[in-house]
């Protein structure tokens, strides 16, 4: 596994057309994973502390791993190729059973390695490669934070009561889901890695998608 690696965080989780955009990044840059819908809710449900009546797949594989033992130590998205993400879920176990600490390393897609990670609080790591490679899209995500700020504002100002609305993803304007859209020209559906499969007739308007391998 690299070893060059730089520590980010999850900076957001927004919910686009039969997708979600994951924002990594740090302080000093930010870049976007497009996912698919059903790991981005989970992602964003681990990052909220939203409750669930019936475990998904997810908690499943985090109990799982608490049953043997085992917990997450870390992710490492560690290669691109061409539109494609990949990353290296990282396992530590200890148990009554073993001597010693045994750590496992395997390859998993991004989205899954991030909600685990999001899911049992392990730290997230990209290798320089990856870094060096990807756009900063730091300005785009500040310019739908301020956005999102000045709604939740004039909502707040109008007396609106959003209390039953808690545990809802907040849906992105025509024109954020635009701008997130424009971040990446010339990626095709096809290579969206993640669920989505390509139509040839809908390439002009789908070619943007970053993936998650």
């Amino acid at each position: 596994m690299n070893t060059d690696v730089i520590e980010v965080q999850v900076r957001a989780v927004l919910p686009l057309e039969g997708s979600f955009a994951v924002f990594l990044g740090n302080e000093t840059k930010v870049f976007v994973i497009y996912i698919d819908e059903s790991v981005g809710t989970a992602i964003s449900m681990f990052m909220r502390g939203v409750s669930k009546e019936r475990p998904l797949t997810h908690d499943l594989v985090g109990h799982l791993l608490l049953a043997f033992g085992a917990k997450v130590e870390r992710v490492v998205i560690n290669d691109i190729n061409g539109s494609v993400f990949h990353a290296r879920l990282i396992i530590s176990a200890e148990n009554e059973l073993q001597t010693t600490r045994k750590v496992i390393e395997l390859d998993a897609r991004p989205s899954d390695s991030i909600a685990m990670a999001v899911q049992q609080s392990a730290p997230i790591f990209v290798a320089k490669n990856v870094w060096d490679t990807v756009e900063d899209v730091s300005g785009t995500l500040a310019q739908i934070e301020k956005k999102g700020l000045e709604a939740q504002q004039a909502a707040e100002a109008a007396g609106e009561d959003d209390e039953d609305d808690e545990d809802d993803i907040e849906e992105l304007s025509d024109e954020d889901i635009n701008t997130i859209a424009g971040l990446e020209p010339g990626k095709g559906e096809d290579e969206y890695d993640d669920g989505f499969g390509g139509d040839d007739d809908d390439e002009e308007g789908e070619e943007w998608k970053k993936a998650d391998g």
